[in-house]
């Protein structure tokens, strides 16, 4: 069954109740326009994503609630809800990922680093300017597509003057990936969305691949 508006009003209720026994007297709700839907939908985009990286193994979909060590300031349970693609668990050791995010914002997907290495961004710095294929091939697909933009934040100084605008845009990230942030209802509750999402994905795979490379060169090291 794909997303519906009764996905965004449940997000939208259970965080404004915050409450456990609200969840637990709504989790039918929960089960009908969270869970099943996320669990059909990462179904179904799985074999896109072994096609771009066979070594993509798991496959994560968020809880409702957040970490209570870390939801200081906010509310237990979560306005959003999220699943990734990766080649392992924990993002937090510089894999990058392709991921995808609901809310009553939008959706947002794309692919890349929570938090890139220190390494693994001198890796790519060091791609980029050797004028590696990994980053030409990265580079092309991201020129050819519209849908995604770069994230990351930069430093505030250009520590490559001599060097292009556009490669200087990947040079001085401290970390980096896609994304892209859509309020396309009227997709989002097709059960047509998992296509258009595999579509994009599949079209800036080569920047994955260069992401991938740098973490490897790290691991070869």
């Amino acid at each position: 069954m794909p997303f519906s508006p009764r996905t965004l009003d449940f997000l939208f209720e259970n965080s404004l109740n915050d409450s456990k026994s609200w969840f637990n007297d709504h989790r039918n709700e929960y089960n009908e326009y969270i869970a099943t839907p996320f669990k059909e939908f990462t179904e179904a985009l799985t074999p896109a994503m072994k096609e771009i990286d066979e070594h993509i193994t798991h496959i994560k979909i968020s809880r409702i609630y957040r970490d209570a060590r870390y939801a200081r300031g906010k509310s237990i349970f979560r306005e959003n809800m999220w699943c990734t693609f990766s080649r392992g668990r924990d993002l937090y050791k510089s894999l990058p990922a392709f991921y995808f995010d609901i809310s009553g914002n939008g959706f947002e997907y794309g692919c890349g680093f929570y938090v890139a290495s220190a390494e693994a961004m001198n890796n790519m710095r060091s791609m980029i300017l050797s004028g590696s294929p990994y980053f030409e091939a990265a580079l092309e697909a991201y020129k050819a597509q519209d849908t995604f933009e770069l994230y990351g934040d930069k430093y505030k100084r250009n520590k490559y003057p001599d060097e292009s605008e556009e490669k200087c845009d990947w040079l001085n990230r401290k970390t980096i990936g896609l994304f892209t942030l859509s309020k396309d209802w009227e997709l989002l509750f097709s059960d047509k969305l998992y296509e258009k999402i595999a579509a994009d994905f599949a079209a800036v795979a080569p920047v994955y691949d260069f992401f991938i490379k740098a973490e490897e060169m790290s691991a070869d090291k």
